[in-house]
């Protein structure tokens, strides 16, 4: 199994991507760029699926939405 990956890491794909998401379209990236069986963590949750990861994100207020879908920002991610 890949080493986890911190949810961080995913956010600033996001960023870089410059792309507009649906949940499927993350998760597509997500499993794309860091395989299947990776799984994720962040300062307070470990073990997590892409699934659970973005249910995570979302949850902790990490997507910036509209029209076009959702994305990110570097105000978002945490420096702790």
């Amino acid at each position: 199994m890949p080493d986890p990956v911190h949810g961080h890491e995913v956010m600033q794909m996001m960023i870089a991507s410059g792309k507009r998401y649906t949940r499927d379209s993350l998760r597509a990236d997500i499993l794309e760029r860091f395989g299947p069986d990776t799984r994720f963590y962040t300062c307070s949750a470990e073990g997590m699926t892409a699934d659970q990861l973005i249910d995570f994100l979302e949850s902790r207020g990490k997507f910036q939405s509209d029209a076009d879908g959702f994305n990110t920002d570097p105000s978002k991610i945490c420096n702790h």
